[in-house]
């Protein structure tokens, strides 16, 4: 599943992103882009409800982060999609595994020390690594794909 993200919408692409989910963002309106992303077989995701008719467009009603995240679990089923933290968060291509030595001098040394596995963007380099963070957000996901089916 693929999406394209309006200007509106930054967060909630690098949160996809997170995700595992391939999610481009528009920075600026622009009808051709939306044209294409839909013909490729992408959805739309967007705030502004007049295009709520439109075919492969899904209006995010709330501005709020956690809804949004939310209203996609249920509406799309994302929960049982999910492959977390496998894209670059900011570039948005798949992370691809690297070697610890390999990672020595770019990572902090207390994180060298205590972490074992890490992946590198390809695009922009940027080296990821499982931490708390990822944890805490990983359980963020998980509780909001859930929160439409618990009431």
């Amino acid at each position: 599943m693929t999406f394209l993200c309006d200007q509106n919408l930054g967060r909630l692409a690098r949160w996809l992103r997170m995700m595992g989910f391939d999610a481009r963002y528009m920075r600026v309106w622009d009808e051709d882009t939306i044209r294409d992303a839909i013909e490729e077989g992408r959805i739309f995701l967007t705030r502004k409800r007049s295009l709520a008719f439109r075919q492969g467009v899904l209006v995010m009603e709330s501005d709020h982060l956690d809804d949004q995240i939310a209203h996609l679990g249920m509406v799309l089923g994302l929960g049982d999609k999910i492959e977390p933290f496998s894209r670059c968060s900011i570039c948005n291509l798949p992370l691809k595994c690297v070697k610890r030595v390999d990672v020595e001098k770019q990572v902090p040394e207390y994180v060298y020390a205590t972490h074992d596995e890490f992946a590198r963007c390809p695009g922009c380099s940027r080296i990821y690594w499982r931490g708390t963070q990822p944890a805490r957000s990983l359980e963020r996901i998980r509780s909001l794909m859930h929160k439409d089916k618990r009431g």
